[in-house]
């Protein structure tokens, strides 16, 4: 498909999304959202048709996070289990796993969370210190992750370890489905100053005991895995911020038309009106860098999705948080108020800058990877 102009049927998509979050709105109940989008086939529409998916990719799905998180109604573990744990099983997963989790996947009926983040490692994955033990039964899990998304609410989490490799012995990074009631696995809720529905969680993994076929994929092919989870994760996340900045945009949009403090509405001032003009321009921009990501990833490109998928991310977070301040400013002292409710989307829009990955991480891939300067690390 051509990144520059949609086709008629993602146009389809996208109408149908937005209906569906402007009837459930801000202040919608999760579970209830994600039980009809579920049920539309929205939340598995890059999954394989065989297994209950709606057979299209990253395009498709991004503007179906994208549309929810316009209309108010952002369902931030599309990022995770659809996108992340829907797509890895696909590519890497058994027979077994995919039957055992893509249809509950796709339909909502089963959800999945992601961990890879821990607490002394930050964002060098190869720092991280989460092993798994082959024994006779199978693999033994210790480790502890942190920032885990909705773990209380998913059937289960795909969690990334480091196996031995008997050759070299050297730890290699693999993914682990881990059951939520597994013995051994603790979670523990961590405070944040955050307005969201899914709640964040520090795990602990204890002598976690799994059969063999908690293993997901080749045991010597885990950083293809592992990457094969996080372009989608910073397509999604390039969506959910594009459909913030939106919402807070049409916010405002609505505001400064209406409101009126001398002969016109304030909206007719420049001061009001260029900014506004301003954060839909670079939200548009953010949006066509992330459907250029998605159509190299669905086309299998994963080194060109890569680098675009990380520009999306950074471009997308920037013109949201950029979108909310405007957004608020426009208001006045109305922006920080419940009754519009803009001024808990400042915290959330600076998640985008600094989750999954910071924008600093990113600069520092660009200039490595596209423009080849050195390393300083």
């Amino acid at each position: 498909m051509s990144t520059l102009i949609e086709t008629e049927e993602l146009t389809a998509l996208r109408a149908a999304v937005s209906a569906l979050g402007h009837r459930h709105g801000p202040g919608f109940d999760r579970a209830e959202l994600w039980a009809e989008a579920g049920k539309l086939g929205y939340l598995g529409v890059n999954l394989p048709e065989e297994y209950g998916g709606g057979g299209g990719g990253m395009a498709e799905l991004s503007v179906v996070l994208e549309e929810a998180a316009a209309a108010g109604a952002p369902l931030l573990m599309m990022v995770v289990s659809p996108a992340i744990c829907g797509t890895v099983i696909a590519r890497f997963g058994t027979e077994e796993q995919k039957r055992a989790w893509l249809p509950g996947l796709a339909d909502g009926s089963k959800t999945m969370a992601f961990g890879i983040t821990e607490p002394d490692a930050g964002s060098n994955s190869h720092r991280i210190t989460t092993t798994a033990t082959r024994t006779e039964e199978g693999w033994v899990l210790n480790g502890r992750k942190v920032f885990v998304s909705g773990v209380d609410i998913a059937d289960a989490t795909l969690i990334v370890g480091r196996t031995s490799d008997a050759r070299t012995g050297n730890l290699k990074p693999c993914l682990f489905i881990v059951p939520r009631e597994a013995p051994g696995f603790g979670r523990r809720h961590i405070e944040m100053e955050l307005d969201a529905n899914e709640k964040q969680f520090e795990l602990t993994l204890d002598d976690v005991h799994l059969p063999f076929d908690a293993l997901v994929g080749d045991e010597d092919a885990g950083l293809l895995q592992l990457f094969a989870g996080l372009n989608p994760e910073r397509i999604m996340t390039a969506a959910f911020a594009i459909g913030m900045g939106r919402y807070a945009l049409a916010q405002a949009v609505k505001y400064a038309k209406e409101r009126q403090v001398w002969k016109a509405p304030i909206g007719a001032h420049q001061a009001i009106a260029h900014p506004l003009a301003q954060a839909h321009i670079e939200l548009e921009l953010a949006r066509l860098m992330m459907a250029k990501a998605a159509a190299l990833y669905d086309a299998g490109d994963d080194t060109g999705a890569g680098e675009a998928a990380n520009m999306a991310k950074y471009a997308a977070a920037e013109a949201c948080v950029k979108a909310v301040d405007i957004s608020v400013h426009t208001l006045g002292g109305n922006g920080l108020t419940k009754e519009f409710g803009l001024a808990r989307l400042v915290t959330a829009a600076r998640v985008a800058r600094i989750a999954p990955v910071s924008r600093e991480m990113i600069l520092n891939y660009v200039s490595h990877q596209t423009l080849g300067l050195p390393k300083s690390y």
